[in-house]
């Protein structure tokens, strides 16, 4: 146990103390507080540990609204003992934080709310549960694999909470994760245990078996879902992806394409694709005069995007990695990029490949605020600067943030 004054936030959930010339990375505390906090973890470098006990409170404490939040309890939300407000205050200082130490680049960030969740509650529409040995469903714990049993999941988008409770007793099942649509679609996407066979309770949703390698088995009902984005409606995979935030997919497009301004006639393309939402956007603004390219490796979400944007003569999308792709095409310039990577962000390959098209503007969809400042870096190396830069709170309660930016060859 020690005794601790807390400093600065730290990405991923944590602040940051200091004890005997060591950093302790700190959960369940804000800065400025003076806490009592149990190490959990101990390397060479550093500490890791819980606040256990708050000796000076900071005003932007509140009380949990989850009763399972809380150090040793279910990992899968980090600020439930801050303001909404505060939140997003800590959101921002550690994009601003990851821009400066990675990048070099000093910027004032806001980060914004996103319509649907005005209390930060009720507004995943993905939830993956875990089972224990008898069966019932719960969240794991932070850097844990044991199971927390939980009741009722705040976040989660209260359909999700009717089916799981309605649905108890999963076994055989190494985690089920329940799904609920903008569209109105529910599905349950269930995992089995090694050599196991599962029990399906009955269910009124679509059901599929993950059997890994071999892909997505559908056991009942279908095995796509629709996503609502403003008039358009998009297929998408019950085991593909899609933003979880129910107004997450309307904003972020809406902000890619206000950093974009794509022009009729004008050539660009669509990185990591997914099931074309960007796409759906870029094809409109640059018209049939123009083109848009997505390029995405999961073959069923290239699937969906195809489906998505049938009959619009001036998109296509093709299968493969980025760079491969590029490649193989023999793609060499681009009037505009849009690029939305998963968390690992670009990579210097893909940053060398995307910056020699000479786009004048490449607009950039983050989930980690520390790989897209370290790609920041590299564009600017090979003639990018960052204009703008938008962030939002696509993940209430959680240390995850999303940016949307805007390089431009300088």
């Amino acid at each position: 146990m020690l005794e601790l004054t807390v400093g600065q936030v730290a990405n991923g959930g944590w602040c940051v103390a200091r004890h005997d010339g060591r950093v302790v990375f700190v959960r369940h505390a804000l800065p400025g507080e003076r806490v009592r906090a149990r190490v959990t973890e101990e390397t060479a470098r550093f500490l890791r540990a819980d606040a256990v006990e708050i000796l000076e409170p900071s005003p932007d404490r509140v009380t949990p609204p989850c009763p399972f939040s809380g150090p040793g309890r279910c990992g899968g939300c980090d600020w439930q003992h801050a303001s909404l407000e505060a939140q997003r205050r800590l959101k921002a200082d550690v994009v601003a934080e990851q821009l400066s130490r990675l990048a070099g680049i000093d910027r004032k960030i806001t980060v914004e709310e996103v319509p649907g969740a005005p209390d930060g509650l009720g507004w995943r529409t993905r939830v993956q549960y875990a089972t224990g040995r008898d069966g019932l469903l719960g969240l794991r714990r932070h850097r844990s694999h044991d199971v927390e049993p939980v009741t009722d999941c705040l976040i989660a988008d209260p359909t999700i909470e009717e089916l799981r409770v309605a649905t108890e007793g999963w076994r055989g099942a190494s985690s089920v994760e329940f799904i609920a649509s903008t569209g109105g679609d529910h599905a349950v996407v269930v995992t089995p245990k090694p050599h196991r066979d599962v029990r399906i309770p009955d269910i009124d949703a679509s059901v599929m078996l993950d059997e890994g390698r071999r892909g997505t088995r559908v056991l009942q009902g279908h095995g796509t879902l629709t996503e609502r984005v403003g008039e358009r409606d998009f297929r998408v995979s019950a085991s593909g992806f899609w933003q979880v935030h129910p107004g997450a997919a309307a904003t972020l497009l809406d902000a890619v394409l206000d950093f974009a301004q794509p022009k009729p006639g004008e050539w660009a393309l669509d990185l990591y694709c997914g099931a074309g939402l960007f796409a759906a956007g870029l094809a409109e603004a640059v018209g049939p005069s123009g083109a848009v390219l997505g390029i995405e490796s999961e073959a069923q979400a290239v699937q969906d995007a195809r489906w998505n944007l049938r009959g619009v003569t001036q998109v296509s999308f093709e299968r493969g990695r980025v760079e491969e792709a590029l490649d193989r095409l023999e793609i060499e310039r681009a009037d505009l990029v849009v690029t939305d990577p998963p968390r690992a962000g670009l990579g210097r390959e893909v940053v060398d490949r995307v910056a020699g098209l000479r786009a004048s503007r490449v607009v950039y969809v983050s989930c980690d605020p520390a790989t897209l400042a370290r790609d920041i870096k590299w564009f600017g190396e090979l003639g990018y600067e960052l204009a703008d830069i938008r962030a939002f709170d696509q993940y209430p309660m959680t240390h995850h943030v999303e940016c949307v930016a805007l390089l431009v060859r300088a």
